[in-house]
């Protein structure tokens, strides 16, 4: 059990990094300033694969037919980089927003 809560915490640790650069990336290109933003983008996307590394471990553990047991923290875990990944794919779309109506005024 305490190998799946740290690989939870590792899952929580990444996608919530990866979140939070994804949140910054918009505030930098609402600011106009998008190679910041693009770097952010870049490094949201390599925390959530390392979030998203974590989560496949489990997977083909699972499929290798070794139990996980489920708990609350494993399923946040799950909730938390799924909601983060889809933070990050909307944040690529609002900053082509920004960077748009930069280009046309």
């Amino acid at each position: 059990m305490d190998e799946i809560v740290e690989t939870a915490f590792k899952i929580i640790l990444h996608a919530g990094n990866g979140k939070s650069n994804a949140m910054e990336a918009i505030q930098e290109a609402k600011a106009g300033r998008f190679e910041e933003a693009d770097r952010l983008i870049q490094e949201a996307g390599g925390e959530l694969g390392k979030a998203h590394d974590y989560q496949t471990r489990l997977l083909h553990g699972e499929a290798g037919g070794k139990k996980t047991p489920v708990n609350v923290i494993l399923m946040h875990s799950m909730d938390h980089l799924m909601t983060s990944m889809t933070v990050r794919d909307l944040a690529v779309e609002i900053i082509e927003l920004y960077r748009s109506r930069a280009r046309n005024t």
